[in-house]
């Protein structure tokens, strides 16, 4: 990295850093992220006034976005949580009719912030239609985040929203944590938004140095590029309570930029509560917390690991309050490790592919699967056939809750330790904008199992001629067929408790 000068040619925005078939529209433009926090200090004091006022008026915020739009304020809320005087976040990236519907209180007063890059994301527009009817056309309870000139954009203006924050166009949305899609968000919930940046900018200046062990994204992103390259592409993460939720933002990340042309790495958040010898020589371990928080028996576990020969990183932050520095430590070293990998990170070739599917799937208006229980054999002869280095993926359209956590949570932990393999868990739609994209661009050795739950009572999408639980389950299908036509093996399951039956048989 040193003698080709890869960090100096990342901050002159430099192409062939990825390779000389990268030196294309898509990236040229999607290289902002490098200096956004720089852009938006300026930016900061206005949105704490917005906030400010916004405190006053309601007590709930409904965060509309999926992917790179709602991954980041994820974070903020379950790293930062409620803030007295603030209003609380509700984060919607879920078209399971449930999700949907139970979002919104009547009795309270919500503000509806709308967020999309493209502004044309075919579940975003869904919830605004949703919301817009709700509330009966009321703009002052709206508000958007979109890139200028975008669907969303032009909507908000027609419909007179009561704000319109634009986003950069240089900077592509699982970038876009330390711009206004993740930075209007956290101030609406009482974030301290200029400390965020200053953490960031703090950590520029860290990138900006010679590619060394005092560059820290750029070390972290030549330990993650080579440990893949060396067969270690399961990139396991272990965060700390203190840091919930980080570990789905680096997944979307990660994953989506690195997952392509047959190479790329997985995230796999985990508790490390399984035995080691569950884990395969496919591991890299990162651990993540907060200094002067770390727990005892983790510790204690990450020197177990590295007894056994794994690799272990460990990371930690001062304070939450420098969650800025983190964000862009891990933005820069995925720019690194693409370039050791010899891949683009800012483009998702394959992303759009089960979008069509989807589309063609309620275009069409097919019957669409019920989905049968599998037998006792049908679900061996599937498992037989996962093979060291090889990683299962749980799909899960269903209506996410703590209790759903847990259940997919002890599946997961349970597979994982029956076949010694990486195991990975995502509610769809979510992983369609984070992971879906490893999944199909990445390595050929997946095996998923797609858990599709029928809605005891659906919800129309107004306007739109199909329903909630319709368009989750052509997502489903769409994304099946698209595995499928790839060669990946595939098992539905039409459950959790029947996945739950089945894996405690095995």
């Amino acid at each position: 990295m040193a003698t080709e000068s890869v960090v100096q040619r990342i901050w002159s925005k430099d192409p062939t850093v990825w390779g000389a078939s990268s030196a294309t529209r898509e990236l040229s433009n999607r290289l902002g992220w490098l200096e956004v926090a720089e852009r938006v200090l300026e930016e900061h004091s206005d949105l704490e006034e917005f906030a400010d006022l916004i405190r006053e008026q309601c007590d709930t915020v409904v965060l509309c976005g999926m992917g790179g739009s709602s991954l980041a304020p994820e974070v903020f809320w379950r790293v930062f949580g409620p803030r007295l005087g603030f209003p609380s976040l509700a984060v919607l990236d879920s078209t399971t009719p449930d999700a949907v519907r139970r979002i919104v209180d009547p009795d309270r007063s919500v503000l509806f912030v709308i967020s999309s890059k493209s502004g044309s994301t075919v579940e975003t527009t869904g919830f605004l239609a949703h919301f817009w009817q709700l509330s009966k056309a009321n703009a002052s309870r709206f508000v958007a985040i979109t890139d200028p000139g975008s669907l969303l954009h032009r909507t908000a203006l027609g419909h007179g929203f009561r704000r319109i924050f634009e986003g950069d166009p240089d900077v592509g949305g699982r970038f876009s944590a330390l711009s206004p899609f993740g930075l209007v968000p956290a101030a609406l919930i009482g974030v301290d938004v200029g400390a965020i940046v200053a953490g960031a900018r703090s950590a520029m200046a860290e990138c900006r140095g010679p590619a060394s062990m005092e560059n820290p994204g750029a070390w972290l992103g030549a330990v993650i590029g080579e440990a893949a390259v060396a067969g270690r592409d399961k990139l396991t993460l272990l965060c700390s309570p203190s840091l919930a939720g980080f570990g789905l933002w680096v997944e979307q990340l990660v994953a989506e930029s690195t997952g392509k042309e047959g190479k790329g790495v997985l995230p796999v958040i985990d508790d490390g509560s399984s035995p080691i010898e569950s884990y395969g020589q496919d591991r890299l371990f990162v651990s993540l917390g907060v200094s002067g928080d770390e727990d005892p028996v983790v510790e204690g576990r990450l020197d177990a690991l590295v007894r056994a020969g794994h690799p272990v990183v460990r990371l930690s932050i001062p304070g939450i309050e420098d969650l800025g520095g983190e964000f862009f430590r891990w933005e820069f070293a995925t720019a690194v490790a693409g370039a050791v990998l010899g891949v683009n990170p800012f483009d998702q070739p394959n992303v759009a592919a089960s979008k069509a599917k989807t589309r063609e799937v309620l275009d069409a208006g097919d019957a669409l699967p019920d989905g049968d229980l599998p037998s006792y054999d049908e679900f061996r002869k599937f498992t037989s056939g996962v093979k060291a280095g090889d990683y299962v993926a749980i799909l899960a359209y269903v209506t996410p809750s703590e209790q759903t956590d847990r259940a997919l949570e002890s599946v997961a932990r349970t597979l994982q330790e029956q076949l010694a393999v990486a195991v990975t868990v995502g509610y769809g739609p979510r992983y369609l904008h984070s992971t879906g994209q490893f999944h199909k661009g990445g390595p050929p050795r997946g095996h998923f199992i797609l858990v599709v739950e029928l809605p005891e009572e659906d919800l129309p999408v107004p306007s739109a001629g199909y329903s909630f639980g319709r368009l989750a389950r052509a997502q489903a299908e769409g994304d099946a067929r698209e595995l499928l036509g790839r060669g990946r093996p595939l098992l539905r399951v039409p459950c959790i408790e029947d996945l739950l039956s089945l894996v405690e048989q095995g």
